[in-house]
């Protein structure tokens, strides 16, 4: 994948490295995301349930980079806790913040949204959606073999 390319020389073969930068680089895109979404709410003409959905996804949003937060924030210490259990903690994390952008989608499910509107948050949230699983397989692989 291209977002990683340019992290390859700094990554080479390091598990750890490449779970920590795809935690980064996750966190990174969630946040300008969010800030996408900020714009997109303010809009003019949209639909009460238009402005609810996307601030339910912004909430959602929010929750999902204080999860990424605190995994990138986990994936660096090094004391208190054993490694297993730091790499639960992080894949439980990393694992809610994907489950918060699939609610964010699911908010405007089955509504009556514009198309565009729609159409646009998905296409945001599919990307960062995507970068959280593939940083979720990430650290599953490292916290396989470290």
């Amino acid at each position: 994948m291209t977002t990683f390319s340019g992290y390859a020389s700094k990554i080479q073969a390091s598990p750890k490295l490449l779970a920590s930068t795809a935690l980064s680089v996750t966190l990174s895109t969630t946040r300008s995301t969010s800030t996408v979404i900020v714009k997109l709410s303010k809009s003019q003409g949209l639909k009460p349930k238009e402005i609810a959905c996307i601030r339910d996804c912004l909430e959602e949003l929010k929750d999902s980079v204080d999860e990424l937060n605190r995994a990138f924030a986990e994936m660096g210490s090094g004391g208190g806790k054993s490694f297993e259990l730091r790499m639960s903690d992080i894949e439980t994390w990393v694992s809610a913040a994907l489950t918060d952008e699939d609610t964010c989608m699911d908010s405007f499910s089955g509504k009556d949204i514009n198309g565009n509107l729609k159409t646009t948050v998905r296409r945001q949230i599919v990307k960062v959606a995507h970068l959280t699983s593939i940083a979720l397989a990430f650290v599953n692989r490292y916290a396989a073999h470290p």
